[in-house]
């Protein structure tokens, strides 16, 4: 790394330790930023096994690194298929070339599997490039994907009902809903987690559960509940019109099986509410087949499961010549969030909501928001756009090796 470059990182390295997530460091001088593009090269990748998350580091020639976050499902086998699966496509190249990176490891990659662990992993790397390619320039990845002018994003208070194989009561999932309310959040997801597996529940209390919600949070508060997969297609059609017509739902995630895209079409054809998928969605293909077979409102796209923002983005680009919206799916409150918010700042169609479940430290996420020297800024109900070079988080790095499990 030459001496302007080391100087300059080292000050905005310096300076970044005690600026909020929302402040914009100095993009430095150009020429040094080009010289930096032009020279730098990947010299390493690694993954970071973490308690409830995975990350994945990329390292460079210049001494500059970006972080991504990937798949935490798989986060016990990613670190081994990135070394062993992806990284020989990686080092060595310039991370300019991102488009490149991501298509050689996905094509090379995919007798791993379409969905999970490869595309998963992929992801982490992706936001790595993006967090990286900010870092070099300067500059938030939402400017270098081409901003929108989107400086917050409204977020929704996302929880689950499952709480360690246990489910809890309608009186519980409204005290939850409540304290979201109570913090400034104007909307409210309750994911009742039914799954494929309990399809069709009997006895059944879904009914009471949003009743209680409704009751806890007033009638001004857009309410979305998430079937989880857990209805055949006619009966989510049953339990979607109820909730709507008792209790104004703004929107019915994944009513179905999240393969059976002509059932869920069937679904969306008979309600007069949003209804949203994507989640379990792993490419720009599948995203495809489920706007036009199963015609979703709304497209629920996740930066850590569907190839990282950069495949994201392609999914916003089908969706928008659809007249689709994106709403993004993130269940987690790290670099996932970081990323989430960068791809809703730069694309045209972003519905204007993130999932966001909040610092969830009573989930066992309190840890991980340790590892970074800065956080999101919260306020009536929005999460302000990050402004600091590439995903906006910065990490400490001898916190994550700390805390890191493999």
């Amino acid at each position: 790394m030459n001496r302007k470059l080391f100087l300059r990182y080292s000050a905005v390295g310096a300076a970044g330790l005690s600026m909020p997530l929302v402040t914009q460091a100095s993009p430095g001088n150009a020429t040094d930023q080009r010289s930096a593009a032009g020279t730098v090269k990947i010299t390493d990748v690694k993954g970071y096994q973490l308690a409830k998350a995975h990350f994945v580091k990329i390292e460079t020639n210049e001494g500059i690194s970006g972080w991504g976050e990937s798949d935490g499902a798989n986060r016990k086998f990613s670190t081994e298929y990135l070394e062993k699966g992806l990284k020989k496509y990686i080092v060595g190249k310039d991370p300019f070339d991102s488009e490149e990176i991501w298509q050689e490891c996905y094509l090379k990659g995919l007798e791993s599997g379409i969905g999970g662990l490869h595309p998963g992993t992929l992801a982490g790397v992706d936001n790595a490039l993006w967090d990286l390619k900010g870092k070099v320039l300067g500059l938030p990845a939402h400017k270098l994907l081409g901003g929108n002018g989107l400086d917050k994003i409204r977020v929704y208070g996302s929880y689950g009902r499952n709480q360690g194989g246990r489910y809890e009561t309608p009186a519980e999932m409204a005290k939850r809903a409540a304290d979201f309310v109570s913090q400034g959040y104007k909307a409210v997801k309750a994911r009742m987690q039914i799954r494929q597996e309990n399809v069709n529940p009997y006895p059944d209390d879904i009914f009471e559960c949003t009743k209680e919600i409704r009751a806890a949070i007033g009638d001004d508060i857009k309410l979305f509940i998430d079937f989880n997969n857990g209805y055949t297609p006619a009966q989510a059609v049953v339990m979607g019109k109820r909730l709507y017509e008792h209790f104004n739902i703004a929107a019915l995630e994944e009513p179905v099986f999240q393969q059976d895209y002509t059932g869920l079409r069937q679904v969306v054809d008979s309600l007069d509410i949003p209804v949203m998928a994507g989640e379990h969605e792993y490419n720009k293909w599948m995203m495809k087949d489920l706007i036009t077979i199963g015609n979703v409102d709304v497209i629920n796209a996740d930066v850590i499961k569907c190839g990282g923002i950069t495949d994201c983005r392609k999914t916003a680009a089908i969706a928008h010549a659809f007249g689709k919206q994106i709403m993004v799916h993130n269940a987690k409150p790290t670099l996932a969030t970081a990323a989430s918010l960068n791809l809703l700042a730069s694309i045209p169609n972003g519905a204007r909501f993130q999932e966001y479940a909040g610092k969830r430290v009573s989930q066992g996420y309190g840890p991980l928001l340790d590892l970074f020297e800065n956080y999101f800024e919260f306020e009536d109900g929005y999460l302000k756009v990050p402004s600091n070079p590439g995903l906006g988080l910065i990490v400490n790095e001898k916190a994550v090796e700390k805390n890191r499990i493999g």
